[in-house]
């Protein structure tokens, strides 16, 4: 990838944390590279209409002024893929009816992020920085001298932020390691089952024992406090998780 041309990406959201959220995953993909983003669709409308073509749009479509369905029917011819990234499964029919080329459901994994384009350009060697770590990982305990534990990423509950080291709970036990949260994420965000909706957490919701407002708790008793920054966010993931009652 070293001797190749970049993919050049815009990204278009009106909420600045799903375009940080984005910018993270990308950093994953030494071939993507971000040229611009912009939370003003009618802006980015304006400029990508009279600027350079792009390989990659990812657009809301969800958003204030303009919808994205729109800004994507403007700005289609721009670039070489257009993919829309929305939390209402109801915008698919109208994304492809604008010839879109892939639609991302949000809360979307860093591992669907990665799949959709490595079927968007087959012709790229899409490598990531995330190794395969198989079913585990060592870490070094705290308490026990910095001995070797093993903990299987399926175990993880959450896993909290404490200052300079962070600790990783199970549904059998905590231990506390020398790590911060952002070097754990890199390990966890190659999975599907992780979420951040606490700026010192990262849970596994198949843990997740009740919800009531804000407040989440998982099955081994960890409490947490959605964060303001994730609620969109977080409100999203569980919109798509509620069964509704039918309307008689």
């Amino acid at each position: 990838m070293k001797n190749e041309k970049k993919i050049s990406c815009i990204i278009v959201d009106d909420e600045p944390h799903a375009i940080e959220g984005l910018k993270r995953y990308m950093t994953a993909i030494p071939a993507l590279e971000v040229v611009k983003t912009y939370t003003d669709p009618v802006r980015a409308m304006l400029d990508i209409s009279s600027g350079n073509n792009v390989d990659l749009i990812l657009l809301d479509v969800d958003m204030p002024g303009i919808t994205g369905i729109e800004l994507g029917e403007s700005v289609k011819p721009k670039t070489n893929k257009l993919v829309f990234t929305t939390a209402h499964s109801k915008y698919a029919y109208e994304a492809f009816e604008v010839e879109a080329d892939d639609f991302l459901l949000k809360p979307y994994s860093l591992a669907k992020f990665i799949k959709t384009i490595n079927k968007l350009f087959p012709q790229k060697i899409i490598e990531t920085e995330s190794e395969d770590s198989g079913d585990y990982m060592f870490i070094k305990s705290k308490e026990d001298n910095l001995r070797l534990v093993k903990i299987r990423y399926k175990d993880i509950v959450a896993v909290e932020s404490r200052l300079n080291y962070v600790q990783i709970h199970t549904l059998s036990k905590s231990i506390t390691t020398y790590m911060s949260l952002s070097e754990v994420s890199k390990k966890l965000n190659q999975f599907d089952w992780f979420m951040q909706f606490q700026r010192s957490f990262i849970i596994a919701p198949e843990y997740i024992e009740y919800i009531e407002g804000s407040a989440i708790k998982m099955q081994n008793g960890t409490r947490i406090t959605v964060g303001e920054y994730y609620k969109k966010y977080f409100n999203d993931f569980v919109d798509s998780k509620l069964i509704k009652a039918r309307r008689k």
